[in-house]
């Protein structure tokens, strides 16, 4: 049980993350201080590129790329695009997540060979690999067809999670932070539904699909 609270744990942070930055992005009524937040965001997430952080990376990429966000049009014709299209292209699900898998290895090799603590960093995207791990565990037959033990299934399962359970054990440089910790982890975030209302009062629909879909959430919200 404990191990599936963990687990489930970290499901909850990815999307908790998720939802707040796009939360945080809705919030604000006034175009400009939504340019603020985006750039802010897609600052953070470079932060996570560079010291390894690959889980809140993607998260807050998810969270960028939300549907009531990415409909801002006026607010991303304000923001230079380049920084986030190479962050998007990194962790890019296309080709099995090729480009990520690169990054991985690469970022594998500094934390090998680095000194400074900070260059040891590896928080790897969790849901592909506990993915990688289910699909390596229950795609692949304990046995060969000559009725061996298929050793190389076994090898690359130990080495997946010895790589990781290196990867935790490797000490955080950083100072926490505890009020930024208690913000992120207490701050209300909006659902999928008031998400897209909030969004549509930031700019309005331009499209019929989303006339409709806006004057169907006034009325949920009204009924309510």
């Amino acid at each position: 049980m404990k191990k599936t609270r963990n687990l489930e744990s970290y499901v909850q942070w990815f999307n908790r993350l998720s939802y707040f930055v796009a939360t945080e992005v809705c919030k604000h009524a006034k175009k400009k201080q939504r340019v603020r937040v985006v750039e802010y965001w897609i600052e953070t997430a470079r932060e996570c590129f560079n010291i390894g952080n690959f889980n809140s990376l993607m998260a807050i990429i998810a969270g960028l790329n939300m549907s009531p966000i990415s409909r801002l049009k006026k607010t991303w014709s304000k923001i230079q695009s380049a920084k986030f299209s190479i962050l998007e292209h990194q962790m890019d699900p296309s080709s099995n997540f090729s480009s990520y898998r690169s990054t991985l290895k690469a970022a594998m090799w500094r934390s090998a060979g680095a000194t400074d603590e900070r260059q040891r960093i590896v928080v790897p995207f969790f849901s592909l690999l506990v993915k990688d791990l289910y699909f390596l565990n229950e795609g692949c037959s304990n046995k060969l067809p000559n009725g061996h033990i298929n050793f190389e299934k076994f090898w690359q399962l130990a080495k997946q999670v010895t790589e990781f359970i290196a990867w935790k054990q490797v000490a955080c440089p950083f100072e926490k932070n505890p009020r930024v910790i208690a913000f992120l982890q207490a701050s209300p975030v909006l659902t999928e539904n008031t998400l897209a209302l909030a969004s549509f009062e930031c700019e309005p629909p331009d499209n019929n699909p989303e006339k409709e879909r806006y004057k169907a959430l006034k009325s949920e919200m009204n009924a309510q």
